[in-house]
């Protein structure tokens, strides 16, 4: 799917799934593994970047700077993680170009406080719903193409309870918002009246995330319900990190890859996913005289 048919594709009743990626080499292997949309995760570059949690440290920048090596390399939508648009809204508009330029085709903004925290730790604050209409309006006003979507997240189910953040989604889509994502309801219930709620105003974007508040349901289920975009978002750095550990775990004690060798490629193995004969072709195109 080209970038500018995400708009499209959402009119759908079939969702779309779109699995965290964190870098152009995971983004090259979701895209191989038949994705429509990858979701650039502001939790998952925190994780592998860092080394730390998804509490605000990733800067506008530094995500900018890596979804355009992404955008490099794959040429399926990319759903970005802008946080809180890092400050006020005039930050959110600069957020806005940045990421558009990137290579952004949606960008995901929400109504924390900074710094902002994981939608599915505890102690999390809001902005007014007032203020952060207003960074919508901003985030609209700024960007370059109306191909590009502005998502908007409320975090008030954690705060303020369910009705809340109904009510504060449906001002964000009075605003400009074109897709509406209330992380973290606490059970299906909830995600049934937030289908029922605010289904007609846009189309409804559910997060994935194993352990965390919201029940672990499939992509095809959250459809049924009403969801047009689902995420998982950190499953891919957890899968990694877990693999990672059991690999260094095995290299230490036993001094050689080989007890470990059937769960990871060989160099000529890797060296095809990632396109390296097909590079080297390019390569030796261009090397060539031309007659």
């Amino acid at each position: 799917m080209s970038t500018t048919l995400l708009k499209q594709r959402l009119a759908d009743p079939r969702p779309v799934t779109a699995p965290g990626i964190y870098d152009a080499m995971t983004a090259c292997l979701a895209e191989a593994a038949g994705f429509e949309a990858l979701y650039v995760s502001g939790a998952a570059i925190a994780y592998t970047r860092l080394g730390r949690p998804d509490i605000g440290l990733v800067s506008m920048t530094e995500m900018a700077e890596t979804v355009a090596l992404i955008r490099d390399r794959v040429a399926l939508p990319l759903v970005v993680d802008a946080d809180n648009g890092h400050g006020n809204a005039l930050n959110v508009q600069r957020t806005v170009r940045m990421f558009e330029r990137a290579g952004a085709t949606a960008i995901q903004l929400e109504d924390q406080t900074l710094p902002k925290r994981c939608g599915h730790l505890q102690g999390k604050s809001l902005i007014s719903a007032a203020e952060m209409a207003g960074k919508i309006r901003a985030a609209v006003d700024a960007r370059a193409s109306e191909e590009t979507l502005i998502i908007a997240r409320t975090d008030a189910v954690a705060t303020d309870g369910l009705q809340a953040a109904l009510d504060r989604a449906a001002i964000y889509a009075e605003s400009g918002a074109d897709i509406l994502f209330v992380e973290a309801p606490r059970d299906r219930e909830q995600m049934a009246r937030i289908v029922q709620v605010l289904g007609s105003a846009c189309p409804l974007m559910a997060n994935m995330v194993e352990g965390g508040d919201t029940p672990i349901s499939t992509s095809g289920e959250l459809g049924q319900m009403g969801f047009r975009l689902v995420i998982f978002p950190g499953g891919i750095a957890r899968a990694l990190a877990r693999t990672a550990q059991d690999y260094y775990r095995s290299l230490a004690a036993h001094g050689s890859n080989a007890p470990f060798s059937n769960r990871m490629f060989d160099f000529t193995e890797l060296n095809a996913v990632i396109g390296t004969p097909e590079m080297l072709a390019l390569g030796r195109r261009y090397e060539e005289k031309q007659a």
